[in-house]
């Protein structure tokens, strides 16, 4: 009998010993993925939470979301405390697969991030999301505070009258309660294990239905989805391939994917005088402003800088017996031009772009075509 009772007090304390272990491990791990966000920052954010699938999914599209600045993938909606990934894919806890957004309402608001949802899942299945099924892989929006719900069923109305969608809209907006983060491994899955994640998403058939489903419907256009709540800022994304070349001329394809230079004098924008914005004629991108845009006597459409400088990347480039300066789009990684120091002041550069790799927003249909943000600069 008393080596029974020290057996289970033995097995007590290890159990005791054990979770506690268990508990700060999960806490340091909370810690350590808000950690690259300075106090200050934490402050002035905001949080949202959404469920939308596989996370490692969910947590990429949002990251790319300007004003987004952590994305943390987790647990939430089920009553297991602390549950552990395998715990969840069973589908036992109630739990599903979700992510926790911090954002910066000064830069994206609530509404705009409702948008990226609905834009990244099918809201007419109720058994889970593509590939993955099961509760735990459910769709669905937790509301933080009494604004947010209002906004979420409000975002949900306009989904509906959309008609974007022939099924009716399932997606649940349920008060949230409890985010446990998963483990470290699941954390930003698609930078660290970038092959594993592209062969598992191109799997799944969530890239392939969300293409189809609004391909053809711009961004605050034929929706309806904006009719009260014209979107600020859009989870700009660069289609397959396939789509690529089946969307653009021949010409915008040698020269945004095969880095080719369109004639000068004989290209759309050279001489546009219009007032609006220049977007990437790939993914969308907000990339010029025809404020900044100025006869260069190149015979190419000409820039003093880019309109937002989160979406333009510049290279090194060595081809042609020459150093120059690549100029090319953040997401759709188009090629766009080159830069040169040659440009009028104040700045004294030149953006120098093709305009084959450009579409053109005049100002009168920004805000139709989600951009309404920009209009404040005419």
């Amino acid at each position: 009998m008393k080596t029974t009772l020290i057996i289970l007090v033995m097995m007590s304390t290890f159990f005791v010993f054990g979770c506690q272990a268990h508990a700060e491990k999960k806490g340091a791990m909370e810690k350590e993925l808000t950690q690259g966000m300075d106090a200050k920052d934490t402050d002035a954010l905001e949080i949202a939470t959404f469920a939308g699938g596989c996370f490692w999914c969910t947590e990429s599209d949002f990251e790319k979301v300007t004003g987004v600045k952590q994305v943390i993938s987790g647990y939430t909606g089920g009553h297991q405390v602390d549950p552990t990934y395998s715990q969840v894919s069973m589908g036992s806890t109630g739990h599903t697969e979700a992510v926790q957004v911090y954002y910066d309402p000064n830069v994206v608001t609530y509404t705009a991030l409702l948008d990226v949802f609905w834009r990244h899942v099918n809201p007419t299945d109720i058994g889970g999301q593509f590939v993955d099924r099961g509760s735990q892989y459910r769709a669905e929006i937790f509301y933080h505070t009494g604004i947010q719900e209002r906004e979420a069923l409000a975002s949900k109305k306009r989904l509906e009258k959309s008609m974007v969608f022939d099924k009716p809209i399932v997606t649940a907006i349920t008060k949230f309660e409890k985010f446990y983060p998963a483990e470290e491994y699941h954390q930003d899955y698609y930078k660290k294990n970038s092959y594993r994640y592209k062969y598992y998403r191109w799997g799944s058939g969530r890239d392939q239905f969300l293409e189809k489903t609004w391909e053809e419907i711009p961004v605050g256009k034929k929706t309806g989805m904006m009719e009260t709540a014209p979107m600020e800022t859009v989870s700009w994304s660069k289609p397959m391939d396939a789509t690529i070349k089946q969307r653009l001329t021949p010409l915008q394809y040698k020269v945004t994917q095969d880095n080719g230079t369109e004639p000068p004098f004989d290209n759309e924008y050279w001489n546009n005088k219009q007032e609006g914005i220049y977007v990437d004629i790939v993914s969308g991108e907000p990339l010029f402003s025809s404020k900044d845009k100025f006869e260069s006597g190149t015979g190419w459409p000409s820039f003093t800088k880019p309109l937002d400088a989160d979406y333009i990347i510049e290279k090194t480039d060595k081809t042609l017996f020459m150093v120059r300066i690549e100029v090319r789009s953040r997401i759709a990684d188009s090629h766009l031009g080159h830069l040169f120091d040659d440009g009028p002041k104040p700045t004294g550069l030149r953006y120098c772009i093709n305009s084959a790799a450009l579409r053109f927003i005049p100002r009168e249909k920004l805000e139709m075509e989600g951009y309404a943000k920009y209009l404040s600069m005419f």
